[in-house]
């Protein structure tokens, strides 16, 4: 049956929680939009995954894949590297970039305790595979109603979609272009949605407050991949 959600944009975010590359069109398979969190930086001293829950920073700098499928990092002055040492420099600790192909053991990462005061920080595991926080799930997908007047870019979707009413495809089966989906939950938020980013965007709490208070935490609905295929802009959500 014809759904009234389609494909507004596409991104994937080769480096973790850094800027991605918006896409016109993108192979998916069962870790994702192809390169998506396929990188990540590594704090060496305390072995955790950098986010930008404890480096707002990171959203100031950009990842992207090469024509070889390596990442590279576009730093905000337009330095583009994938040396340690000069990625140390920049972030003023000692970091190192991984792919999750060579990655092993658990992929630990932090959450403050409390957003308002983020004095205490809990580590939980992230998922196998791409550099995912979310075990459950390995694409995104946000619709321009839900989104209202927020800046889709606090929210890192893969897919952007114009229309409305994700949330309702949540226990569902779904085709996208040519792949095949189980949309499996509503996605929780954590303090990143209140960063500040690179393009304008200013820090506010009142973005995660809002999600808490109307939206139980949740916006956004994540899915896994039961269908490899190919999904392009202006491709319709359907059953």
């Amino acid at each position: 049956m014809s759904g009234a959600l389609r494909v507004r944009e596409l991104w994937r975010f080769p480096v973790k929680s850094l800027q991605g590359e918006r896409l016109e069109t993108a192979p998916v398979g069962p870790e994702g939009l192809a390169g998506d969190r396929s990188w990540a930086l590594f704090d060496l001293d305390t072995g955790f995954g950098l986010t930008a829950r404890r480096v707002p920073e990171l959203l100031f700098a950009a990842g992207r894949l090469d024509a070889d499928g390596g990442a590279e990092v576009v730093l905000p002055d337009g330095t583009v590297t994938r040396d340690d040492a000069v990625l140390s420099a920049w972030a003023g600790r000692r970091i190192t970039l991984r792919s999750a192909a060579e990655a092993t053991g658990d992929r630990r990462y932090e959450n403050p305790d409390d957003p308002e005061d983020e004095t205490t920080w809990n580590p939980f595991c992230g998922a196998d595979g791409a550099f995912h926080d979310n075990v459950d799930a390995r694409v995104t997908l946000v619709s321009t109603g839900t989104l209202g007047g927020w800046d889709r870019r606090r929210f890192r979707a893969n897919v952007v979609l114009d229309g409305a009413g994700e949330d309702a495809w949540v226990g569902s089966a779904a085709r996208l272009g040519t792949a095949e989906l189980d949309v499996v939950q509503r996605v929780p938020r954590c303090v990143l949605v209140t960063r500040p980013q690179a393009g304008g965007i200013g820090r506010d709490t009142g973005v995660f407050k809002t999600v808490h208070r109307e939206r139980d935490g949740m916006l956004a609905v994540g899915a896994l991949v039961s269908r490899a295929g190919t999904v392009s802009v202006g491709d319709e959500l359907y059953r």
